[in-house]
């Protein structure tokens, strides 16, 4: 693949590569431009070399993901910053029915996310890529270096642990409102 190839493949799957990145990294919005900007510069620098054995996107993810565990163990002090501000708000509500409707759409969306944090770190990854990033369990698998028997039962057992954290939160709703 060529220079200008490889340009083509990053912009066409930015979006994507930052929101994978920003799951890799706890979604500390900083540190994840940060692994990103890395992974750009590894892969057009020639550091990081597409061979050409899966999908672009698979091997894409798969560096971003390797990239992220590099930068992670130095962010502790950033995320909890980013934690203090998820906090502040959330308790930011309206009289609004527009601003309630956001605010209740914020809460679905951090109960899942509470219930994705309860599953093991590879369960978590694995729902993540097959359903935030539409992957096939076995592309999956690939990104995570892992066996697709063990990315299927990771995601198996994933799906039910969902499911249970889901159906003990009185507060979560099933189903259009």
């Amino acid at each position: 693949m060529d220079q200008r190839e490889l340009e083509q493949q990053i912009e066409g799957l930015h979006q994507e590569s930052f929101s994978w990145a920003l799951g890799c990294c706890g979604h500390d919005r900083f540190l994840a431009e940060d692994v990103l900007q890395h992974v750009y510069v590894k892969v057009l620098s020639g550091r990081a070399r597409f061979e050409e054995r899966s999908s672009f996107k698979t091997w894409l993810f798969a560096v971003i993901r390797v990239t992220a565990h590099e930068h992670r163990r130095k962010s502790s002090r950033r995320l909890r910053l980013l934690d203090g501000w998820f906090q502040r708000d959330s308790r930011d509500t309206s009289a609004t029915a527009e601003q309630d409707s956001i605010l209740s759409a914020r809460q679905e969306h951090e109960r899942v996310r509470q219930a994705l944090e309860q599953l093991s770190e590879r369960q978590r990854e694995v729902l993540e890529l097959v359903f935030y990033h539409e992957m096939t369990i076995e592309e999956a698998s690939e990104v995570l270096e892992m066996k697709l028997g063990t990315a299927r039962t990771h995601y198996a057992r994933g799906k039910k642990m969902m499911l249970r954290h889901l159906e003990s939160d009185p507060a979560f709703e099933w189903g259009p409102a």
